[in-house]
C-alpha cells in the first residue's frame, strides 16, 4: 500500500517514488529511536589471514528480529566495517573535546562510510535496517583485533 501511495503522490515517477518511500523509512527508524533495545546478537569477523578481527553487540527490541536474516546481516556487516575501517568511537558524543585531532567521519563508527556504498554513513545502513525490521536497533559496543599490536 505504501507503494502504491508513493508511486501516485510521485505520479508515475520511479526514481521519485523510491525517494519518498525512503524518507518514510527514515522518519519512522527517527520515531523508534527511544525504544528500549534490550535483545540482540554478537557478531565476530576475522579477516582471511587471521591477523585481524572485530566483535561487535547490536541490539534490537525483540529475540525474533535478533533472529531474521536482516539483522544478521547487518550484524556481520558491522563487523567487517569495524575490522576494516578501525573506528575508534561509536559515536561524535565519545569522542574527547580536547582532541581537536580527531577527524569524527573516520574515528566514530556511525559517520563512518560504508565500505559497501561509501555515499552512504554506517548510521544510514542501521536505519535503513529499521525500516526493514520495524524495530529500533543500536550498537552498544564493538573491538578490534589486531595480531601483534597492543593497545595503549
Amino acid at each position: 500500500m505504501d507503494c502504491r501511495k508513493a508511486i501516485m503522490e510521485a505520479e508515475g515517477d520511479t526514481e521519485k517514488a523510491l525517494q519518498i518511500l525512503k524518507e518514510q523509512g527514515l522518519l519512522r527508524a527517527k520515531k523508534k529511536a527511544e525504544r528500549s533495545t534490550t535483545q540482540g546478537i554478537i557478531e565476530a569477523y576475522i579477516h582471511a589471514g587471521g591477523r585481524i578481527g572485530a566483535m561487535v553487540e547490536v541490539n534490537c527490541e525483540t529475540d525474533f528480529v535478533a533472529r531474521t536474516n536482516e539483522f544478521k546481516e547487518l550484524a556481520h556487516h558491522l563487523a567487517m566495517q569495524i575490522a576494516a575501517m578501525n573506528p575508534k568511537f561509536l559515536s561524535r558524543e565519545e569522542v574527547p573535546e580536547e582532541d581537536d585531532d580527531i577527524d569524527p567521519q573516520a574515528a566514530c563508527l556511525l559517520l563512518q562510510p560504508d565500505i559497501r556504498d561509501p555515499d552512504r554513513s554506517i548510521q544510514d545502513t542501521i536505519d535503513e535496517t529499521i525500516a526493514k525490521v520495524g524495530e529500533n536497533i543500536r550498537v552498544s559496543r564493538f573491538a578490534r583485533f589486531e595480531a601483534g599490536s597492543q593497545k595503549s
